[in-house]
Formats: C-alpha cells, structure tokens, sequence
C-alpha cells in the first residue's frame, strides 16, 4: 500500500475515532498504535513510552502549565469586572464607547487569561445585558462578545503559540511579539464592524446617561493596572533576555496569585486549591495532547506518510498563494471539529516545511494558523465560545448569536487577507525588537 493511501486511511481513522467523542490525546494514541501495529508489527510498540515521555520532556513546556495557572487565578476573581468597569468608565463619552469597551475588555482579559471561554464568561456576564438595557441589538452584543473572546490565542502570552513553538522548533519570543500587532488589527476590525452594524440598525450614540467624576474613573485602576504590569513585565524580561518563556511564566503565575489574595482576598486555601486543580486537569489535558502528538507524528513519519505528502504537494508545482488557499481551507474545517493545541500538533509539523519551501516566513505562518483556529471558536458543530455564551444568556436563540458572530468570522477572514497582501504587518515587530530571523 502507498504511503499516500496510508495517510489517507490515518486522516479517516482519525476522523472516525474523535467523532465518537474519545479524549483527543486517546483519539491520537489510539490510531498511532494501531496503523504502527498493523504495518510494522507488535514490536513496533517498544518505542511508545519513549515516545510519550520524549513528547512532553522538554523544559519550555513548563510554561504552559504555568501560564495556566496565570489565567485561572485571573479568570477566579472580580478582575474581569472591574476591567470591563475600568473601560466603561473611561471610554463613556466616545461615540459606541460601551461596544468599544467590551472588545476591548475582551482582548485584554482574553490576554491575562489565556481561555477564550473564560472570557466570554467574565466580561459577557458584564457587557451582554449592558449592552442590551441600552438597546443594542442582541446579535450583536452576543456575537462581539463571542468574538472578542476569541483574541486570547493570538495576543501573548498566548497558550496556542508556545505549543506552535514547541511543535515546529520556532522562537516562542518571536511568535509572541508576531502576534500583538495582528491581534491589534482585529480587536479594531471588530470594533468598527460593531460601530457600524449598530448605527446601521438604528441605534444612538447619544449620551443618555450622566457621565462620571474622575474620582470614580481613579478609583477602579489600582485594582486593575497591577494586571496589566504584570502582563508588561512578562514580556519585558522575556524580550529584555532576563528570563526564559518557563521562567518568565513562573513569576507571573505567582506574582498573579499574591495579586489576587492581597487585591480581593482570595487567599483562603480551599479557593487556591481550586485554581491550582482546574489547573492541573487543564495541564495534563495539553500533556497528554501534545505526547500523543509526537506518538502520532513518529507514526507518520515512519509509515513515510508525512515525506511523501510534502513531495506530492512539491511536485504538484502549484502556485503559492492556491496552495496556501488550500491550506487555510483545510485548517479551517478542521477548526470546526478539533481544539486549537490539537490542530497544531497535528499539522504544524507536516505543513511547516510545505510553507518554508513555498517561500512564506514560520511566523507569518503561525499567525495565520491562528485566526483559522479563531474562527472555529465561534463557528459549529464546536464552536465552544458560541455555547458560552448562550449559557449567559440563554434566552437569546443560539440560531442569534451564530448569525451575530458571522459577521465577526468575516472581519477575521478579511483579516487572513490583509496579513496575506501585507505579511510586514506580523514581521515588523518581532524583526525590530529581535532582529530578522537568521537564515
């Protein structure tokens, strides 16, 4: 049998298998061994725990528990409150001010947490009935939200660009500093779509309600600026050269837990416990991904699956931008089904070197990948943001937010574009900050 139709017969087994609901990281394990059993035999199977414990022992990946543990805490305290009030507060006056400072609470909070549906729930809980009290259509105060939410995995520190890193053995540093400006650029791309979309529908940018002192602006920052510091400081010992991602991490979990305790008491033992465990299952949950992933990957490679696609696709002597076309195709439906780490793992190791040989840059690449598995957050059969918020507001039809969202699913696809016509946008900074990318 062709190691083409080898692959083809793994890409179905694999589709086949998660369909049934199985844990990802199982899914992967499970299909890995079998194709390894049935082609090269049992013996082929004294390499799996090598495999396993080969795919998670690696020291950058402590940061990924680490910055979970960052978001957790956040995502356990008023902070997404008071942010969402910060904002308010202080963009009251600008025409749209409260659509402007939900998307906006949604990117930064979506950045301290790192979870796209912790976001939705914390700021949702706050913006979609302020939204609609003030007359602002349900589509799109549920849909904003939904898509603000989805900003997390692009603006560092970013869970889904470490894994990337890890997968294809690029600069986690770089693959940060790739993502603010875009992250940027669609956080305002939502922001005007919102402006417009309301003034369309009629709704009034009057101000129909007193304004505030600069008292009550004052009063709500020392609860929230030490948040974003930390964020700052982060970034700024991990470009600065002072930290590794690990590191870096470490601190800025701890530094976020005594923020929560001293901040808004939330030091008692049983609520800490709780943070670390939710933690804890979502760690292992990643692990487990990831290990399985290399297990999987092996298989590929050693069934010859994953060299003979990357010669078929070479050969087909197609242009770049239809095959990256192609690409984005194929990672947006698998977006659909599959969580973003998954996506990656999966297919960050098989397409990188596709992409380089194409001429684009990693980076760019990853940014790209990104937006894709952004817009399976919002999109069904598992758009998880989508179900996050009908639970906040379950009286809006989910048939609502879908269509709410959709609009926001284009601003993202528009995004793709514009990066594609514009790549300088994503290497600008990483390149200024850290100098071009040798070879």
């Amino acid at each position: 049998m062709s190691p083409l139709m080898i692959g083809l017969l793994v890409v179905i087994s694999t589709i086949g298998i998660l369909a049934t609901g199985i844990p990802v990281a199982f899914g992967l394990g499970l299909v890995a061994m079998t194709f390894l059993v049935i082609f090269e035999g049992f013996e082929a199977l004294d390499v799996v725990a090598d495999l396993f414990f080969g795919g998670i022992a690696e020291f950058s990946l402590v940061s990924i528990p680490m910055f979970i543990v960052m978001g957790a805490a956040v995502a356990s305290s008023p902070a997404g409150k008071d942010l969402y009030v910060a904002l308010d507060r202080w963009l009251h006056r600008l025409p749209g001010g409260l659509i402007i400072s939900n998307i906006g609470a949604c990117a930064v909070f979506a950045a301290l947490s790192g979870s796209s549906p912790a976001t939705c729930a914390a700021i949702g809980k706050m913006g979609i009935p302020e939204m609609r009290k003030r007359g602002y259509p349900d589509g799109l105060a549920a849909g904003s939200i939904a898509a603000g939410g989805t900003l997390g995995i692009l603006i560092p520190p970013s869970i889904t660009m470490i894994v990337y890193g890890i997968a294809t053995e690029t600069s986690i540093g770089r693959l940060f500093l790739a993502g603010i400006v875009p992250g940027l650029m669609l956080m305002t791309l939502f922001m005007t779509w919102s402006l417009y979309t309301a003034k369309r529908h009629g709704y009034k940018f009057g101000q129909k309600d007193k304004g505030f002192s600069m008292r009550e602006k004052l009063e709500v920052l020392p609860r929230v600026l030490p948040f974003l510091a930390i964020i700052v400081g982060v970034l700024f010992v991990l470009y600065g050269g002072v930290a590794t991602p690990s590191e870096a991490a470490g601190v800025g979990a701890m530094m976020v837990l005594v923020l929560i305790a001293v901040v808004y008491k939330v030091w008692q033992p049983k609520k800490i416990w709780a943070i670390i465990s939710d933690s804890m299952r979502e760690s292992v949950m990643i692990l487990m991904i990831i290990a399985a992933s290399a297990l999987f990957s092996y298989t590929l490679s050693s069934l010859y699956v994953t060299q003979s696609v990357a010669q078929s696709i070479v050969e087909m002597d197609a242009n770049p931008w239809v095959l990256m076309l192609m690409i984005n195709l194929f990672l947006l439906v698998a977006g659909f089904f599959l969580p973003p780490v998954a996506v990656i793992l999966m297919t960050a190791p098989i397409l990188l070197p596709i992409i380089i040989q194409s001429g684009f840059d990693p980076y760019w690449f990853a940014v790209i990948l990104t937006i894709n598995m952004e817009i399976g957050l919002i999109t069904p059969p598992v758009g998880l943001n989508l179900y996050v918020i009908n639970g906040i507001a379950p009286d809006i039809p989910l048939t609502t937010i879908l269509k709410g969202a959709l609009p926001f699913m284009l601003c993202m696809v528009l995004g793709i574009i514009i990066l594609s016509i514009f790549p300088d946008i994503v290497t600008w900074l990483p390149n200024l900050v850290m100098g071009a990318p040798i070879g």
